[in-house]
This record gives C-alpha cells, sequence and structure tokens, in this order.
C-alpha cells in the first residue's frame, strides 16, 4: 500500500492508496502509529484514494485513536468515499473516530 504524506503546517496528513484490509493492515498500523511518535501529533487520514476498508483495517483506526488520545494528540479521518463511509455507519466507528467531509474541514476545524 502506498502512503502519500504531506504537512500543512502542525498537521500531517496521510492519505493512503487503494484498500486497508487483511494483507495491508499491519503495515499501515506500523505507519500510522509510528507517526503519532512520542505524543501532541496531529494526524488527518485523507481517505479519499481508499476504496475499501475491511475489519482489520476498522481495527487499525480504533488502534490509532487510542494512541492518539493517551499521548494528547488529535486523530481524525476525512474525504471517505460512499463505500467506506456506509462501513464506518455499519461498523460504528463515526461514534469513536471524528470524521470530516474533506481535509479542508478538518484544517479549518482544527485552526
Amino acid at each position: 500500500m502506498q502512503i502519500e504524506e504531506t504537512r500543512r503546517g502542525a498537521i500531517l496528513v496521510l492519505t493512503p492508496v487503494g484498500r486497508i484490509d487483511n494483507e495491508t493492515g499491519p503495515a499501515f498500523q506500523t505507519r500510522l502509529l509510528a507517526e503519532m511518535g512520542g505524543g501532541g501529533a496531529t494526524i488527518l487520514l485523507d481517505l479519499s484514494k481508499v476504496q475499501y476498508i475491511s475489519s482489520a483495517g476498522l481495527h487499525v483506526l480504533i488502534a490509532a485513536t487510542k494512541q492518539s488520545k493517551a499521548l494528547n494528540g488529535r486523530f481524525a479521518v476525512a474525504a471517505l468515499q460512499p463505500i467506506v463511509k456506509e462501513i464506518f455507519t455499519i461498523s460504528r466507528l463515526s461514534h469513536v473516530v471524528p470524521i470530516f467531509d474533506d481535509v479542508t474541514a478538518a484544517m479549518a476545524a482544527w485552526s
């Protein structure tokens, strides 16, 4: 899985490309949790290029949310594709992970 990375001030925007599933989930989790580092990181996950997320991918996002809170950081997702948004709704992950319509909305909320 490719993960594009950009910085917008103090906010790290990670954009995974493809699928987040059993095959890609472990490497994705390692990368995401490493970016959270020692604490206080602000990470926005732009899911605009993710076509599918499995339960393994949802587990990664739950772990990232927990670690972010424990380290006094901020973590959210943005720009969910329709199928990914449906999976978030069915799994009720939308009650755990903050979701923004797009990267611009997240930036506005966090500034």
